[in-house]
């Protein structure tokens, strides 16, 4: 493993990731599976380009529309990305969100032991993206 770089001291600090984003084109079945499943709070709307939901710490996860969110010419920047995302959520009891995950239907794709107290496991949103549940410092 590599030293990390030397930050110059006049470098600006970046303190927090803001948002994230992931793509799907049915924008309110993605959106329902992080409110009603994962449990993030739903803060904006709108089916035909996005949905904004509230992550623990402030942040937002989007979920945008990846034939909308390319348009040149929005007042953002044009955006996007082909086939699967992935995110992953730090939790502090893994057997809780599996047995809740399992008591929603929501299939589990693969569980994995990385020893040492960490361990993941991993489902796939309505679009496809993966979603990761973490438990312990895997990096």
């Amino acid at each position: 493993m590599s030293s990390p770089p030397d930050i110059n001291s006049s470098q600006p600090r970046i303190v927090d990731v803001y948002e994230t984003v992931l793509y799907g084109s049915d924008i309110d079945a993605v959106a329902r599976f992080y409110r009603d499943i994962v449990g993030l709070p739903l803060i904006q709307s709108d089916p035909d380009l996005l949905a904004a939901l509230r992550l623990p710490g402030g942040g937002v996860l989007l979920i945008f529309d990846p034939v909308a969110a390319a348009v040149p010419g929005r007042p953002v920047p044009s955006h996007g990305a082909e086939g699967a995302g992935h995110v992953a959520f730090r939790v502090e009891d893994l057997n809780a969100w599996h047995a809740h995950l399992a008591d929603r239907g929501v299939e589990i794709e693969r569980e994995i032991d990385w020893g040492a107290e960490r361990s993941s496991v991993y489902v796939r949103d309505p679009a496809g993206n993966s979603v990761e549940f973490v438990r312990g410092e895997l990096w």
